[in-house]
C-alpha cells in the first residue's frame, strides 16, 4: 500500500485516524496496539508474506534483546550483540544479493568455460533495508547501555512497524537520538507519552499535502522525461544533460515527498520525527551534502559504521580507508549491482579528496553559489550511474554528456518532445524549489492560514492529476 494510492487515501488513514481518536487519550498502550496492527495490514497489504518476515524478524530481535540486557559478562553480551547483528545482515543479504552473488558467479563460470547454474529468484520485501536498520541500532544501542530495552514485544512491535516509516524510513531510532535533533524525544518516550493538539496534526497533515504534491506534481512529471531519456537508444549531448537533470530531480522530489509525508503521519498520531532533508542540493561539498541528504541513514552510517571502524582517530590513511569502506557498502546498501558500488565510490573518493586538500584551497576561495553549482554538477554525474540500468550504459551516457554529439534516428523525436514549454517551466520550477533554503519541513513550523489555504490547493490539484496519471510507487521501495 502506497501513500498516493486511493485505498490508502480514502479508506485506510481516514479509517485509522477515527480509530485512534475514538480511544481515550490516556490509555497509550491501546492506541499503540492499534498502530501496530495498522502497520501490519499496511505491509500485508503488499504480501502476507512480507509481514510474515517482519513479524520474524520482530520476535527474533525482541528475544535476543532481553538475551543480551540479561547477561551476566560483558563478553556473553558482546557476543550475543555480534549474533543479532550478524543474523539481521544475513537475512537482509539474502534477499537482497542472493540474486546479485548467482550472477555474477556465473559469469565467472561462463568466461572459465563452464556451464551457468540455475539462478534462484527472490522477491525483494519492500522495506528490508530500512527496518533490518532499525533494529540493529536498536540491538547496538541496547548493548552500549545507550537505549533501554523494549518493555514488551507489543511496544518493540510498534516501533518496527511503525507504517509511515516501515518502506522508505527515516530510520528513526529507538532509545537514543542524533544531537542535531537533541529537541526531539526518543521512540520509546514517545511510545509512553506523547501529546496530541490541534497545531501538531495541522502541521503534520501540512507536511503530507505538500509531500503529497511533490510527488505527484513535480517527482512523477520530471521522471518521465528522465525515464524517456535513459531509455533512449543514441541521445544527443543536450538531451542527457536534461535526462541527468531530470532525474537529480526527481530522486530529490521523490525521496524528500515520501519522508515528509512519513513525518507528517507521524505528527498526526502525535509521533515526532527528526527531519531527513535540509536542502541537499544547496551543498557546497560532498561532506555538506551528506550533512543534508537522508540524514537518518548518514548519521546511521557514521555511528554505527564509521566510528566503529575507527573514525578518523587511527591515523590519516585510515580514516580514508574507512570513509571508501562505508560509502561502498552505502552504495551496495541501496542496491544490489557494480552501478550502486561505483556510486559510492564516486562519492567517497570526493569525500577524501575534500579531507586532503583541506579547507584552504582554490575551490574554497570561489564565491559560495560557484562552489554549489560545482557540486550539484559533480551529484548529478554520480546520480547517472547511480540510475544506469549497467555500468556500460552509464559510461555511455557519461561519454556523450562530456563529448558534444547531437542525437540520431528516433532520438530527434527525444529532443522534440523533452524542449516542449511545459517541460521547460516544470524544470525551472524544480531547480527554484530544489536550491531556495526554505523547505517544508520549515514552512510548517509557523503554517498562517494564507499557506494552510495554498496547501490544501496544491493538494487538491495533486489529486486530480493522480487520478489522470499511471501510478508510480516511490523510487526508494526498490531499494
Amino acid at each position: 500500500m502506497a501513500f498516493t494510492s486511493h485505498i490508502f487515501l480514502f479508506y485506510f488513514l481516514p479509517a485509522l485516524l477515527l480509530l485512534y481518536y475514538v480511544l481515550p487519550n490516556g490509555l497509550p498502550r491501546m492506541r499503540n496496539a492499534l498502530l501496530v496492527a495498522a502497520g501490519y495490514v499496511f505491509y500485508a497489504w503488499i504480501s502476507p508474506w512480507f509481514a510474515a518476515l517482519l513479524f520474524a524478524m520482530t520476535t527474533v530481535n525482541y528475544l535476543l534483546s532481553r538475551l543480551i540486557a540479561a547477561g551476566r559478562t560483558q563478553r556473553t553480551r558482546l557476543l550475543l550483540t555480534v549474533a543479532t547483528v550478524t543474523l539481521d545482515l544475513a537475512v537482509m543479504g539474502f534477499f537482497k544479493y542472493i540474486v546479485f552473488l548467482q550472477d555474477n558467479l556465473n559469469s565467472i563460470l561462463l568466461l572459465a568455460g563452464h556451464d551457468a547454474r540455475p539462478v534462484l529468484r527472490i522477491v525483494l520485501p519492500v522495506g528490508i533495508s530500512f527496518y533490518t536498520f532499525k533494529v540493529i541500532s536498536y540491538i547496538v544501542d541496547s548493548y552500549r547501555g545507550q537505549a533501554r530495552p523494549a518493555r514488551s514485544l507489543p511496544a518493540f512491535a510498534c516501533y518496527v512497524s511503525f507504517f509511515p516509516q516501515l518502506l522508505s524510513g527515516p530510520i528513526q531510532r529507538y532509545g537514543t537520538i542524533d544531537l542535531k535533533s537533541a529537541h526531539v524525544p526518543t521512540f520509546t518516550d514517545q511510545l509512553l507519552h506523547r501529546e496530541h493538539t490541534v497545531e501538531k496534526f495541522a502541521r503534520g497533515a501540512a507536511l503530507f499535502m505538500l509531500g503529497f504534491a511533490k510527488k505527484i506534481l513535480l517527482a512523477n512529471a520530471v521522471g518521465r522525461a528522465a525515464d524517456a531519456v535513459f531509455a533512449a537508444q543514441a541521445p544527443g549531448t543536450l538531451d542527457t544533460w536534461f535526462g541527468a537533470l531530470a532525474y537529480s530531480f526527481q530522486l530529490y522530489f521523490d525521496f524528500s515527498a515520501y519522508s515528509e509525508m512519513a513525518i507528517g503521519l507521524g505528527l498526526m498520531f502525535g509521533f515526532v520525527c527528526p527531519r531527513n532533508f535540509d536542502a541537499p542540493y544547496r551543498a557546497d561539498s560532498f561532506g555538506d551534502f551528506w550533512r543534508r541528504w537522508h540524514i537518518s541513514l548518514s548519521s546511521w552510517l557514521r555511528d554505527y559504521l564509521y566510528i566503529p571502524l575507527g573514525g578518523n582517530r587511527a591515523g590519516t590513511g585510515r580514516t580514508y580507508v574507512n570513509l571508501m569502506i562505508v560509502f561502498l557498502l552505502c552504495g551496495l546498501w541501496h542496491g544490489a549491482g557494480w552501478t550502486f558500488v561505483v556510486w559510492g565510490a564516486w562519492h567517497g573518493l570526493w569525500l577524501i579528496l575534500e579531507r586532503i586538500l583541506g579547507r584552504k584551497t582554490f575551490y574554497a576561495a570561489l564565491p559560495a553559489c560557484v562552489r554549489v553549482l560545482l557540486t550539484f554538477l559533480l551529484l548529478t554525474v554520480g546520480w547517472v550511474i547511480f540510475r544506469a540500468p549497467t555500468l556500460t550504459h552509464a559510461t555511455r551516457m557519461l561519454a556523450v554528456m562530456f563529448v558534444p554529439q547531437a542525437a540520431e534516428g528516433g532520438s530527434v523525436l527525444l529532443s522534440a518532445v523533452l524542449y516542449a514549454r511545459s517541460n521547460a517551466i516544470l524544470m525551472a520550477l524544480c531547480a527554484v524549489l530544489a536550491f531556495q533554503p526554505v523547505q517544508a519541513f520549515d514552512w510548517t513550523r509557523r503554517l498562517s492560514w494564507p499557506g494552510m489555504l495554498v496547501t490544501i490547493v496544491l493538494f487538491a490539484l495533486a489529486l486530480l492529476t493522480m487520478f489522470g496519471q499511471a501510478f508510480r510507487s516511490f523510487l526508494y521501495f526498490q531499494f
